[in-house]
């Protein structure tokens, strides 16, 4: 049997092939929207844009998967690695970090030794980073024990960035009430671009960026401020971008960086993951960082 495996939800927004190469096994984050099915477009985004412009006022919904959904992948894993370690999506944010622990609670005594099991406190590519520090960790001999108890205290060391083009997705999810809205729109039209984050597990407001043409500059401008001491001191920064269908802000973003940034390492440039992307709407981006 191999070391130490993994299990994560598909809310990393990791491409596939890292998916593969880190052997991660991924649980499906429920999804439902029933009138966008019928819609055409490649993807949740482009439906989200046919819907609006039918005039249709309708809301997706996510929900966290089942026990059982986290007890099928834990098995799985259990059954190739002789310890197991699964990362989820912030506890404050969707409850699959219960059903992880309750799907634990289904195994035999002596697998559940072998299980562990950390609440990521973010979702889309900062949990991405989380699980590739795991991986690290596990290259460098650590036992399980040992990269669960350093995943806890790496956290808070994970930075994310998110900027919607319209907020009127997360108003019509209830997470910002009708004033707030429209004063981001009134900021919006001035050029202020609000910035959000997960801070503490949750969504929040965490500035304003002014003096940004579109959003792939607003983001690389916050990251550069964010960013400047550790690339002062010649640190390695990790970054991982998540977009609501927008590839070419994405890879301008991703190209402003690798021009600018001395010692800098994208990790991957993928479209976001339903969880986050219903409340985003389309062309929404995000751009999450650590120290490598």
């Amino acid at each position: 049997m191999q070391k130490i495996g993994f299990v994560t939800e598909d809310a990393t927004d990791m491409p596939q092939e890292l998916v593969e190469k880190y052997q991660i096994a991924q649980v499906a984050v429920k999804f439902t929207w029933p009138e966008l099915e019928s819609m055409p477009g490649e993807n949740t985004f482009q439906k989200m844009r046919e819907l609006e412009k039918k005039g249709d006022k309708s809301f997706g919904k996510t929900s966290q998967p089942a026990a059982k959904d986290f007890l099928d992948k834990f098995e799985q894993q259990l059954a190739r690695f002789e310890k197991v370690i699964c990362i989820t999506v912030s506890s404050k944010l969707s409850g699959s970090y219960n059903s992880a622990n309750q799907a634990k609670g289904y195994l035999k005594p002596e697998d559940q030794k072998r299980l562990f099991i950390v609440d990521s406190f973010s979702v889309s590519g900062a949990q991405a980073l989380l699980a590739i520090k795991a991986v690290d960790l596990t290259n460098e001999n650590k036992t399980a024990e040992e990269i669960a108890a350093e995943l806890e205290k790496f956290i808070p060391q994970i930075h994310s960035i998110l900027i919607f083009e319209d907020v009127k997705w997360v108003e019509a999810g209830g997470r910002i009430s009708h004033f707030a809205a429209t004063l981001v729109r009134s900021m919006a039209r001035a050029g202020i671009r609000p910035l959000m984050a997960i801070k503490n597990g949750i969504l929040a407001p965490t500035g304003l960026k002014t003096g940004a043409k579109d959003i792939p500059t607003a983001i690389y401008k916050q990251l550069e401020h964010d960013t400047k001491d550790h690339i002062k001191e010649g640190k390695k920064i990790r970054v991982a971008i998540a977009h609501c269908d927008d590839p070419q802000g994405a890879q301008r973003l991703k190209e402003m960086i690798e021009n600018n940034f001395k010692n800098v390492e994208i990790v991957f440039v993928n479209i976001l993951n339903n969880v986050v992307g219903v409340l985003a709407g389309p062309n929404a981006m995000v751009a999450a960082w650590c120290e490598a």
